[in-house]
């Protein structure tokens, strides 16, 4: 006879899709069961049958309610629900627009977050009753980023829409051998390497969008 098995559950609530699949995976990978919403009003319905342990949600979701809002809304429904709030904006800021109305909310600003596994650790520490701790300021990631040239730049913003390197040489009327190279310096420059965790596309992809939101709106 099977024995069932809890597995921790997590609502990410992330307006662009890309970002929102990124973190779905990551959580799947690491054995939670995780369920996404694109927005906090299908984030609320989609609660009443997901029953999170933890909520990870952008507080800017580009529409009301907001992170902020859909956090108080949750708790007041299960007050035992971990929150993790991910934001562009610094954490003491992020922190004084949800202090007074979340407590016990914790924080990752996004353009700290070097890949999707980041985030997956920082709601392990939340899940754990620790400190979120960010070690790296995401200063190095996205300098290097705005360094780049307009045609590797272009180049990261078709990695991170999930385009295959044909079909980015084929909208950039450039052999696909051109594209592996540039796709190649990108990664040097950015200073990407594979790993475990983590690949150089995934963590480009990342990069790209944290700093410049849905590379999907230039398509």
């Amino acid at each position: 006879m099977a024995v069932d098995t809890w597995r921790r559950r997590v609502l990410v609530v992330e307006d662009h899709a890309l970002m929102r699949s990124l973190v779905v995976d990551a959580f799947g990978q690491r054995g939670f069961d995780a369920a996404a919403a694109a927005s906090a009003v299908d984030a609320l319905e989609l609660a009443e049958t997901a029953d999170p342990d933890l909520l990870v949600t952008d507080i800017d979701l580009g529409s009301r309610p907001n992170g902020v809002e859909l956090a108080t809304i949750l708790r007041r429904r299960a007050p035992y629900l971990a929150v993790l709030f991910l934001s562009n904006l610094s954490r003491d800021a992020a922190a004084t627009q949800a202090r007074s109305t979340v407590e016990g909310a914790s924080f990752v600003n996004k353009a700290a977050v070097e890949s999707v596994e980041d985030l997956v650790d920082a709601a392990e520490a939340v899940l754990a009753d620790r400190p979120v701790v960010q070690e790296r300021t995401g200063t190095d990631a996205r300098s290097r980023l705005l360094r780049l040239t307009a045609g590797q730049l272009e180049t990261t913003r078709l990695l991170a829409a999930g385009l295959s390197n044909a079909e980015i040489a084929r909208r950039r009327d450039v052999t696909v051998r051109a594209v592996e190279k540039s796709v190649e310096r990108v990664f040097q420059a950015l200073g990407l390497a594979g790993g475990e965790r983590t690949t150089p596309r995934v963590a480009a992809a990342t990069l790209y969008t944290s700093t410049f939101g849905d590379p999907e709106s230039g398509i």
